[in-house]
């Protein structure tokens, strides 16, 4: 079966993207997922998928959004490939899908933030031509 890339939609779609979505964000329960992806789909979150001899091997979770400091942008939340299947060019063409896709919404950029320790990702990024141009702060808060 040759490399299909496609927006996961429907529930079946969604849910096999789990696997691939699990190796970036474990903490994410598989019960859980399907009804988080629905809540950040209410709110512009989309799924991109890459699915190679019937399997997805990369995903990518993003939304167009806009933002006072850029404009309007793709915000790309999870960009993701099975352990087994980095290194093949997966995620370099989940990207240039997603660089193309900002290009046609007229978006003025597109925005994604890393873990420090993610190096084969940050070369990924900066080989496909993104810049690394400031720093992610956060604050948690206990869930109750």
């Amino acid at each position: 079966m040759p490399t299909q890339l496609f927006i996961a939609n429907s529930d079946d779609q969604i849910q096999a993207c789990f696997p691939a979505f699990s190796a970036l964000r474990p903490h994410v329960k598989p019960e859980l997922f399907l009804p988080q992806v629905r809540r950040q789909q209410s709110q512009g979150y989309q799924v991109l998928a890459l699915a190679h001899e019937g399997e997805v091997k990369s995903v990518a979770g993003f939304r167009i959004t806009e933002f006072l400091a850029w404009g309007k942008v793709l915000y790309i939340d999870d960009l993701s490939t099975l352990p087994g299947e980095r290194g093949q060019g997966f995620a370099g063409t989940l990207l240039d899908w997603l660089i193309q896709h900002a290009q046609e919404n007229h978006c003025r950029g597109l925005h994604l933030d890393s873990g420090y320790a993610r190096n084969a990702a940050h070369r990924l990024y900066l080989n496909k031509g993104l810049q690394l141009n400031c720093h992610h702060f956060a604050l948690e808060f206990p869930q109750h």
